[in-house]
């Protein structure tokens, strides 16, 4: 089933554009072409891998792959953003081991293989690929080309998944395949969202509820601000800070950090004092402590359902200081911010958004911004002067607009 009765004209014109493309790499046309999206998270930051609550939306820009059947059992993947040099990777399918280092291939290549591994009766195929997600900006480019490779397959080979299954999926071919330990928030929010909503999952479950957020309708506007700082999920840091949570976790008798409440928050984190070297965050090495990851995650989730609540009951500007709140922990407690980060933020706060913290793993990316429509061009300004100031490479700021997952387009 595709949606061509409600494309855009930039979507049908991307759809277009991208099979076009196919057929010159290929020589001949796709059996389709499938979207999936590229996401900010609202709030919930690193409570994924905690078993806790995220809230994230969908953003209008995506990874679009044009894709067709092969009988050989043959992969090849091509990208259209210079990700492969222009090049076509092809691999055999028997042949994809998990931990290859494939650069920008091992993503579709880990999906292939995740849907194989789990039994699935997935061929060969020609893939091309067109994106107007910015990569390395915190915004899920990664899961954006693996849900929409998981849909192209799923489509391709008639499996009937659900999109929490293609999801999980997803995320398996990038924990397993190509060895990034993401939670399953970004492959979810990529298959899931819908249009004009938000997204609350409760990672534990995996419940959905897709909470109304019409900024426009409120005279509001989430600015996306794009520090172009690459972050590198796979470098290590990443992997340390959920390490930490799982020792947190251990500590405290816990499955995981979401089963302390957060009215028992001071008899857990004096639990921990006992043991951690620096209770408060420091560990001397630029790190943090785990009472100091703990606190994160257990106020973090808090976080979410009290901006749940505030948009439940029309308080859509009430969820500023909430946003505000969840950078100040991201930086002074899981320290996972940078200098160009809390420049955004601060910057904003002072040219009179309503709030506004960090996006998405961290150590660089984007930061969202919360401001009154009639405001956004002046904080955008004043974000911009601070960064030129500081010395620092201009930001990208746009607009984050609730928009649909993924999908298949022709």
């Amino acid at each position: 089933m595709t949606d061509t009765d409600h494309l855009t004209a930039d979507d049908a014109a991307r759809a277009r554009h991208t099979a076009d493309r196919f057929r010159e790499v290929y020589g001949a046309a796709p059996a389709g072409v499938w979207a999936a999206p590229g996401r900010v998270n609202l709030i919930g930051e690193h409570t994924d891998y905690n078993d806790g609550f995220v809230m994230p939306l969908a953003l209008p820009h995506t990874t679009l792959a044009a894709a067709a059947p092969r009988t050989d059992g043959v992969l090849r993947v091509h990208s259209g953003d210079g990700s492969g040099g222009g090049q076509t990777v092809e691999l055999r399918l028997d042949a994809l081991r998990p931990a290859a280092d494939g650069g920008w291939a091992g993503y579709p290549a880990g999906v292939a293989w995740a849907l194989r591994d789990a039994g699935l009766p997935v061929g060969g195929a020609d893939l091309h690929y067109e994106s107007t997600v910015p990569v390395g900006a915190g915004l899920s480019s990664s899961a954006a080309l693996e849900v929409a490779t998981a849909l192209a397959l799923d489509d391709l080979y008639g499996l009937g998944l659900t999109r929490q299954r293609l999801a999980q999926l997803a995320q398996r071919a990038e924990n397993a395949f190509v060895g990034v330990p993401c939670g399953i928030m970004d492959q979810t929010a990529a298959a899931c969202c819908t249009d004009g909503h938000a997204l609350f999952l409760d990672t534990r479950d995996l419940a959905q509820r897709q909470v109304p957020f019409d900024l426009a309708g409120e005279g509001l506007r989430l600015l996306v601000v794009d520090t172009r700082v690459k972050h590198e999920l796979g470098d290590g840091a990443y992997a340390q800070r959920r390490a930490m949570c799982e020792r947190g976790a251990r500590a405290l008798g816990v499955h995981a950090l979401r089963d302390v409440p957060y009215a028992h928050l001071p008899e857990a984190l004096d639990k921990l004092a006992a043991t951690d070297e620096e209770p408060g965050g420091g560990k001397g090495d630029g790190g943090p402590g785990t009472a100091a990851v703990v606190r994160h995650v257990v106020t973090e989730n808090r976080r979410v359902e009290e901006v749940i609540a505030r948009l439940d009951a029309g308080e859509a500007r009430a969820i500023g200081p909430l946003l505000t709140a969840g950078h100040a922990s991201l930086r002074d407690d899981f320290r996972v911010s940078c200098a160009e980060l809390d420049l955004a933020v601060e910057a904003a706060g002072a040219a009179g958004a309503l709030g506004a913290r960090m996006t998405g793993g961290g150590f660089g990316g984007s930061a969202i911004v919360l401001v009154e429509e009639t405001d956004a061009d002046a904080v955008a300004v004043r974000i911009t002067e601070a960064f030129a100031a500081a010395g620092h490479t201009a930001p990208r700021i746009f607009p984050a607009v609730p928009s649909a997952g993924a999908r298949r387009l022709v």
